[in-house]
């Protein structure tokens, strides 16, 4: 297996050509399935050393933008107050914290992973490039299945981009034991979303209409439990707004 770890963007996605080729950024997720067996790229695009992927900007009107290498553990120091600081301290636990990335999670779109629900929630953008150009896609579109996103051939995520929030959010989520992955959660900001239940993240048009919810069986639950138990959870997310 080819490594390479470039410090520039564009060497990175000059690297991420060859068809088998994959990125590395925390490494929390994939490395484990490397480990496993389930993926075996032929070459490996470290972006550990690429400096202008890190960072929070603060801009003037409170939106934030966030660089795809950046640690849950800094996204987890902003105000509490904030909707991915929240979601960011309940992930795993410190050390995960520490290595683990913005980017990596979301471009790894597990339905069980805290961020996809709160992206969607907080009317978030994925900021994606590749050698073609940048664009930007609604998180509630970049999502698109089980472990799968719309991200295109060559294209990594440089960045999440996330309005100003305009007033209280919550983040609630159901696991087996504290820090796993979510069997249900709930993150109320611009809007609710669900995550947990089906392969992606579902916005709630209202506190009480659970009828257009998918709800899928799985190793952590079975699609009766997550129905039964999801209106509880939604109404501590919202109490917690209030």
């Amino acid at each position: 297996m080819d490594f390479v770890a470039p410090t520039s963007l564009e060497d990175a996605l000059r690297a991420l050509e060859p068809e088998d080729a994959r990125c590395l950024a925390g490494g929390q997720s994939l490395v484990a399935m490397m480990n496993l067996g389930l993926v075996s790229p032929a070459r490996l695009v470290s972006l550990r050393k690429i400096s202008s992927l890190r960072g929070i900007e603060k801009r003037g009107d409170g939106a934030l933008r966030i660089g795809a290498m950046t640690t849950h553990e800094e996204i987890a120091a902003l105000d509490a107050r904030l909707l991915l600081s929240q979601v960011a301290r309940v992930i795993a636990y410190p050390a995960i914290r520490a290595w683990g990335t913005i980017g990596g999670a979301v471009a790894h779109a597990d339905p069980a992973a805290d961020y996809p629900a709160a992206l969607v929630a907080a009317d978030a953008t994925i900021e994606v490039q590749s050698t073609q150009g940048a664009r930007r896609i609604a998180a509630h579109e970049f999502f698109r299945g089980l472990f799968e996103t719309a991200l295109g051939k060559g294209e990594i995520v440089t960045a999440i981009h996330v309005p100003a929030q305009a007033g209280k959010a919550a983040y609630e989520k159901l696991s087996l034991v504290a820090g796993d992955f979510a069997v249900l959660s709930v993150a109320a900001g611009a809007r609710i979303a669900v995550g947990g239940c089906s392969p992606v993240p579902q916005v709630l048009d209202s506190q009480s209409d659970f009828s257009k919810l998918e709800f899928v069986s799985d190793s952590r639950a079975s699609a009766q439990y997550r129905r039964r138990v999801l209106p509880e959870l939604v109404r501590r997310t919202v109490e917690r707004c209030r």
